[in-house]
């Protein structure tokens, strides 16, 4: 059964953010505040549910993909 709810990990977002600023030749420092917990707040706004998990769908295309070795690797049964 496949949820529709939606995660992302939320220092993914911080992640990108300061990659942006970066590029627009700003320099981010991280230090004295957490950063992830206004990235989690983000992510809730955008009505996506903040998981240190990440991404859901990544996850399981991983598990998808693993299994996909797994039968490659032991296709006689064993």
């Amino acid at each position: 059964m496949e949820s529709t709810h939606e995660s992302f990990n939320p220092w993914s977002v911080v992640n990108v953010v300061f990659h942006h600023l970066a590029a627009q030749g700003l320099h981010p420092i991280l230090g004295g505040a957490d950063p992830g917990a206004p990235a989690a707040e983000l992510l809730r706004a955008m009505g996506i549910e903040p998981a240190p998990e990440g991404d859901r769908q990544v996850g399981e295309n991983v598990k998808r993909h693993l299994a996909e070795i797994r039968a490659a690797m032991f296709e006689d049964g064993s």
